[in-house]
């Protein structure tokens, strides 16, 4: 499983609670991610985990970008070539590029890569990237159906289904009154409206609306006090002009350091704390591959007031699951807002529409769909069936894996005998999204 960074950016969490489920479920999944040196992953790691060490040279951005992936793919060299891995699984499109450079050394026979959302890049260097790796891998994956249809539709792509999931022992509702109430004293909300946005301040996660829905219902509600939380942000890109917006926005809208608290990168754990202080999770996005946050959210009992994306639909239900509202409109943002706040009855209901969510999207259900997923790539490569157009035909790809027949039972075995091309193991993907935005650098889903 390969991902881009150690952050828990959406993709991230994404390919480490996926190679995580699939260990569960006897596979033997290896996880490889990039880092500075001395970095780890975000979390413990529940499989064996590699972080490859890289230092950003001081140079152009789109030089950064090739020197990132080629020492991706320096770093990956020697462990593909000498283990046994069935599977080779990119999560993001500096780990596909990587992938795909060794696919065409030979030192891999092919590449499976998730597409999780696609970017609207000006960069050339993430252009050529993100084309390259939708276009080149042997099977693409997308974790939502509206983006197998856009991949279909924009690209010629026709890409399978997959499953995203969250882990509802981690994210859950405050046990009691106390932890609920300890959670809300270290952030000194107590008698406050929480807001809460994960994913940092950038223009996709349509934080300028954020703003307007926030003040919206801080003038409809100013006996609750609210307060706008907003944590992660770390990415690859430099935000820095879209966060000296927000904060003009903000004082042009009469909203202090008070009313609107930015955490930046947190821990996993703090993250979890957050969730569970907050009253109502907000998501006013205008471009997402999942959504991952929102299970979350939902797994932390909190009623979510959403973007009206049609990912987003895929899962929620408007006035069942969560309230959804037309992208950029900041007063039926702050509208929502308020009747999640205000209306108790609405409030449950969301609550409970949210728990069947989150029963159905169990990593467990993610991995099953991954293991379908690889058996029918394995398989289309036994029967000459992954052809060399890029993704025209059922499995898009060039190379052929050679692999005996299907029916996974390990990544490390393909049916219940030894692989006999001397590759045993199980495959390694990615972590968290590049489409979850939380903390760590971010590329295109």
């Amino acid at each position: 499983m390969l991902t881009y960074s150690v952050r828990p950016r959406g993709g991230v969490v994404h390919a480490l609670c996926v190679a995580e489920a699939l260990a569960a479920r006897g596979h033997e999944p290896v996880l490889f991610a990039v880092g500075r040196p001395g970095e780890t992953l975000f979390r413990t790691p529940g499989v064996p985990a590699v972080v490859i060490e890289h230092v950003p040279p001081d140079a152009p951005f789109d030089a950064r970008i090739a020197a990132l992936i080629e020492a991706y793919a320096a770093g990956l060299r020697a462990p593909l070539a000498d283990a046994a891995f069935d599977v080779f699984h990119a999560q993001d499109c500096i780990s596909a590029n990587a992938a795909l450079a060794l696919r065409e050394e030979g030192v891999i026979d092919h590449v499976v890569r998730t597409v999780h959302h696609v970017d609207a890049f000006t960069s050339p260097s993430l252009v050529a990237c993100q084309e390259r790796s939708i276009a080149g891998p042997d099977r693409v994956l997308c974790v939502s159906a509206p983006w197998v249809r856009r991949l279909r539709e924009d690209f010629g792509v026709e890409a399978g289904l997959v499953r995203n999931g969250v882990d509802a022992a981690r994210y859950r509702p405050p046990r009691d009154r106390g932890e609920r109430a300890a959670a809300r004293r270290a952030l000194g909300l107590t008698g406050r409206l929480a807001v809460l946005a994960v994913g940092g301040i950038e223009p996709r996660k349509g934080s300028l609306t954020l703003l307007d829905g926030f003040a919206a219902l801080r003038h409809a509600a100013p006996a609750r006090a609210p307060v706008l939380i907003v944590a992660g942000g770390a990415t690859l890109f430099d935000y820095r002009d879209e966060v000296d917006r927000f904060a003009v926005h903000a004082g042009a809208l009469g909203l202090g350091r008070d009313a609107v608290r930015v955490l930046g990168p947190v821990s996993d754990p703090e993250l979890e704390r957050v969730y569970r202080a907050a009253d109502v999770f907000a998501f006013p996005s205008v471009k997402e591959g999942f959504g991952l946050v929102v299970l979350e959210a939902l797994a932390s009992g909190l009623p979510v007031v959403a973007s009206d994306l049609d990912v987003l639909r895929a899962f929620l239900a408007h006035e069942e699951s969560a309230l959804l509202v037309p992208c950029g409109d900041g007063a039926a943002l702050g509208s929502a807002l308020l009747r999640a706040a205000t209306d108790a009855a609405l409030a449950d209901r969301l609550r409970a529409g949210g728990r069947a969510v989150v029963a159905r999207h169990s990593w467990d259900a993610a991995a099953r769909a991954h293991e379908d997923a690889y058996r029918a790539f394995l398989a289309a490569g036994e029967s000459g069936l992954v052809r060399g157009s890029g993704g025209s035909s059922g499995v898009a790809g060039r190379n052929s894996p050679t692999h005996p027949p299907p029916g996974v039972r390990r990544c490390g075995r393909v049916g219940n005998s030894p692989r006999t091309d001397g590759r045993a193991q199980a495959a390694a993907s990615g972590v968290r999204n590049p489409s979850d935005p939380r903390t760590g650098p971010q590329v295109p889903g």
